[in-house]
């Protein structure tokens, strides 16, 4: 919701994202550990569990980050009828949502019921582990719906800055996920020890109790009751204005977690220390990206809103309180990862070859991490002014062209150890193939950054000139 005055006058944007951006913040986290409960209890069970785990979450990841960005194309329409006063229109605009969820549940849940295809591309598997997949991905399949239409609330309450309550539910899930863990996972009252495939199914089970809380808290609550949220029948031409947004935003979802997996696939031929230490670097860079992605989601909504009410002063405004919120909170967690080295790798690994070739890797983590909280703002700022298909493209040319196949190409291709020199002075003493991928993929970020920036710039100078 647009800020009511606060003595003689509304709160700074900056103060208004930070009040929306930390449930979000938080509501992450709580997905994280949903993850981290999986890993660690399923790696209790059994080699071939933690196998299969880890293949199927690759796949289902793939799968359901591609159609959540499509949901989420209801956060900008949604927050520009808030804005604008248009609360039935806000409300008919989620229950299209709702039947866009479904759709892309059956689509979703047809990619997962087929693992042979995916895992076609992980080389010999074991028929053990196969079979483990197949019913982890089965048991995911039947939660995928549950956990889109849970995203058409979560971007609901994100478009009128009402986050907190989805916050509650997220936190609240991870004691049912280890309740039902350890219950699927390791067996008991009656029922078999079940591995990854009981993991899988505990998913399933908290999905859909959060969806249960997620309706629960949208029918009592005054600020979604003020929407009139209704199903309705499906709308054609609703339906194509969330696909013509909502397909680029998940488009460049998929680009980017594809991006980290393929970075892996090529460094894992520098071998096992080395695949190791990619993945500690990988896994701190996904959690350090929360934070500007949950700053740059509240101030998208709020831009939004702003758009919405046509108040394209207070528009400019948030955007660019949004941006220097996330480039201090990137130097912030910079200072962070450079002071910190020695502790993080240690909370990692205990293996001292991995841990010595993760700290070489670790020196770009500042310098990622900072162009990668540029990337993420500029094209959250742009989806507000609902402008999702140059944000696409840019993410293509830059992440993909330049980042990954420059990566291969300058690492492990015709022209492997150009960038020897440039990897020895950012980089000392990591393997170059690794070092070359990473600041291809820095390179890819900072190129995309500054051109989503350069639009954006285009669309403020085109709405000074309409003013």
């Amino acid at each position: 919701m647009i800020p009511a005055s606060h003595a003689g006058g509304p709160p700074a944007p900056w103060r208004t994202i930070l009040r929306q951006a930390w449930p979000i913040l938080v509501s992450s986290w709580a997905g994280i550990v949903f993850a981290v409960l999986d890993t660690a209890m399923v790696g209790h069970a059994s080699a071939a569990d933690l196998q299969a785990m880890s293949l199927g979450a690759s796949v289902y990841i793939t799968v359901f980050v591609g159609l959540m960005g499509v949901v989420h194309a209801l956060i900008p329409i949604i927050a520009q009828h808030f804005g604008a006063g248009r609360l039935r229109e806000a409300g008919l605009a989620w229950g299209q949502g709702i039947w866009l969820a479904l759709i892309l549940s059956v689509l979703g849940g047809i990619c997962l019921l087929f693992p042979d295809v995916w895992l076609s591309l992980s080389g010999d598997v074991e028929p053990d582990v196969r079979r483990r997949v197949a019913g982890y991905l089965l048991a995911l399949a039947l939660a995928l719906p549950s956990a889109l239409l849970f995203r058409t609330i979560y971007a609901t309450s994100t478009a009128i800055s009402q986050t907190r309550e989805v916050m509650a539910i997220n936190v609240g899930s991870i004691a049912f996920k280890l309740l039902f863990n350890v219950w699927f996972i390791f067996g008991g009252l009656g029922l078999p020890e079940m591995g990854a495939v009981g993991a899988g199914i505990a998913t399933l089970v908290v999905n859909w109790m959060m969806l249960a809380a997620g309706l629960w808290m949208i029918r009592r609550r005054s600020a979604f009751r003020a929407l009139s949220l209704k199903l309705g029948r499906p709308r054609w031409a609703d339906q194509k204005e969330l696909l013509r947004l909502g397909l680029p935003m998940g488009g460049s979802y998929l680009i980017e977690v594809c991006a980290f997996s393929f970075m892996a696939l090529l460094i894992a031929r520098d071998g096992l220390y080395v695949s190791g230490a990619q993945q500690i670097l990988a896994n701190l860079i996904a959690l350090c990206y929360m934070l500007p992605m949950s700053l740059s989601l509240a101030t998208a909504s709020l831009t939004a809103q702003a758009v919405g009410a046509r108040d394209p002063a207070l528009a400019r405004r948030t955007g660019l309180n949004g941006i220097g919120l996330v480039a201090l909170g990137a130097l912030l967690t910079g200072a962070i990862l450079v002071s910190g080295q020695a502790a993080i790798v240690r909370a990692y690994t205990d293996e001292i070859q991995v841990a010595a070739i993760a700290l070489t890797l670790l020196q770009i983590a500042p310098w990622f991490h900072f162009w990668d909280a540029m990337h993420c703002i500029s094209a959250y700022i742009l989806r507000a002014y609902k402008i999702a298909m140059v944000p696409l493209i840019l993410q293509v040319t830059a992440l993909t062209g330049l980042g990954l196949v420059g990566g291969w190409w300058l690492g492990y291709g015709s022209a492997a150890g150009a960038l020897a020199p440039a990897a020895r002075w950012l980089m000392p003493g990591a393997p170059v193939g690794a070092a070359t991928m990473w600041i291809m993929a820095m390179a890819g970020l900072l190129v995309s950054a500054l051109l989503l920036f350069t639009w954006y710039g285009h669309v403020l100078r085109r709405q000074a000139r309409a003013a």
